[in-house]
Parts: C-alpha cells; structure tokens; sequence
C-alpha cells in the first residue's frame, strides 16, 4: 500500500526567518531519516517545497480551469513538503511518520492518506483506464 505523509506547519510553529540560524544537526537528521526509509525500501519519494518558489493555484470557475492567486492563502496552509511510502499498512506509515524528526517549523503536522490503487476501482472503470491510457495504465494497474 502507498501512502502520502504531508508535512505543514502547526498552530504554534516557528517559521523560521532569513536571520534565523541554520539547524545543520536538525537538516542531517532529517537526511538519516530519510536514507534510514530508503535502506527499509519504503521510501518511494520525499521532497520539500519551496515557499519562496513561484507557484500557481487554477481553479475552475464556469466549467473551465483558471489560475488565480497563489498557492497558498496563508502561511499555515503551505505544505512544507512530502514523503510517499509503500508500507503494508496504514499502521506502518504512521510507525514511520512517528520517527520523523520536528524543529523545522514547517512540519509540525503530519498528514497520511492513503493513494487510490487498482484494487480500489471497479472492474468497469479499470477497464475504461486501460482502453483509454494504454500505456500509463500499466504503471497503475497491477494484473493478476
């Protein structure tokens, strides 16, 4: 089962500014969790996200996609960053997320939740995804 693990910063984080110090202890052991994942094969992807890059949020308004301001409407909403994990069950994934390390200030909260597989979509719509992406579905689509 994969599973995607949000980071965002809590109520009470620190967001840390331009003058604040640089925590290299707190950065190596986010690393060591990481590579820790990665021995475990659990890790399947782990990034951050920038909240100085440019970004855009497209909405639909009249049935059609438009960008409007964003990504983000307040700093509490940004989304520092993400794991996804393949883990035998959800227990697992929080078993993981409870060994991250916190102090960053931007993931102070964790988010799992579980990513659609084949064995969540009825036979009809498995169907569909085949005649209709051919190619992505067999990257989704595991058979028997």
């Amino acid at each position: 089962m994969r599973f995607l693990i949000t980071a965002q910063p809590g109520p009470n984080s620190h967001h840390p500014g331009p003058n604040d110090l640089f925590d290299e202890k707190l950065f190596v052991a986010y690393m060591k969790y990481n590579e820790e994942m990665h021995k475990a094969g659990v890790l399947v992807a782990a990034e951050g996200l920038n909240p100085e890059g440019k970004g855009a949020r497209i909405e639909v308004k009249d049935g059609k996609r438009v960008v409007v301001d964003g990504p983000f409407a307040e700093a509490k909403e940004l989304v520092g960053g993400f794991y996804v994990v393949e883990v035998g069950s959800l227990e697992e994934a929080v078993a993981w997320a409870l060994r991250c390390p916190t102090g960053m200030g931007f993931d102070d909260i964790q988010e799992i939740r579980p990513l659609t597989t084949d064995a969540d979509l009825p036979p009809h719509l498995l169907d569909l995804i085949r005649q209709s992406a051919p190619e992505w579905s067999r990257t989704l689509i595991k058979e028997k």
